[in-house]
């Protein structure tokens, strides 16, 4: 009987759950990374990139990442859909798995940058700092998925990453 066919919406009530979310990858135009320092204590003064959870039934990663980029820094994306890095994380701070996409949000002026409007109640700072820059003042686990993503974009190879640890997003 472990082969007898179950309609869709019985067949997922026996599916794992996870949450989705979402972000958008920006450097500046020498290729130094953009950055925002969350506020929230959860993740208390981790650099991370504009995103967040989806929160909409239906809405897709990458609406996702356009919403949340647009909410966070005021930052309007409208360029087409180019997948960056994939991320996957156990339960364990969450009661769920989670799976995240970071998409390439490509370069950004000095003046696109300097209008930036933070919302205060997710990030108190961003930063455009050099990777070597980077590498000084971040964790392991954030410096091995900023590297990542800076590599899939250098090659055009998208990044998969099993966060196995806090602070994936």
């Amino acid at each position: 009987m472990a082969n007898q066919w179950v309609p869709p919406e019985e067949y997922v009530k026996t599916l794992p759950m996870h949450a989705q979310y979402a972000c958008l990858f920006f450097t500046d135009t020498e290729d130094r990374p953009l950055q925002l320092r969350c506020s929230v204590p959860a993740a208390l003064g981790v650099w991370q990139w504009p995103g967040g959870n989806t929160d909409t039934e239906g809405e897709s990663p990458f609406e996702t990442a356009v919403r949340e980029c647009w909410e966070e820094t005021g930052i309007r994306f409208a360029g087409e859909p180019r997948l960056l890095a994939a991320f996957w994380k156990r339960p364990g701070e969450w009661p769920v798995a989670k799976v995240g996409f970071c998409f390439d949000g490509g370069r950004l002026t000095a003046g696109e940058i300097g209008r930036i409007r933070l919302d205060p109640n997710e990030h108190d700072q961003y930063a455009v700092r050099s990777m070597s820059e980077w590498a000084a003042t971040m964790g392991a686990r954030e410096w091995e998925r900023l590297a990542a993503v800076m590599r899939a974009r250098d090659t055009g190879v998208p990044a998969y990453l099993e966060l196995t640890t806090a602070n994936g997003r």
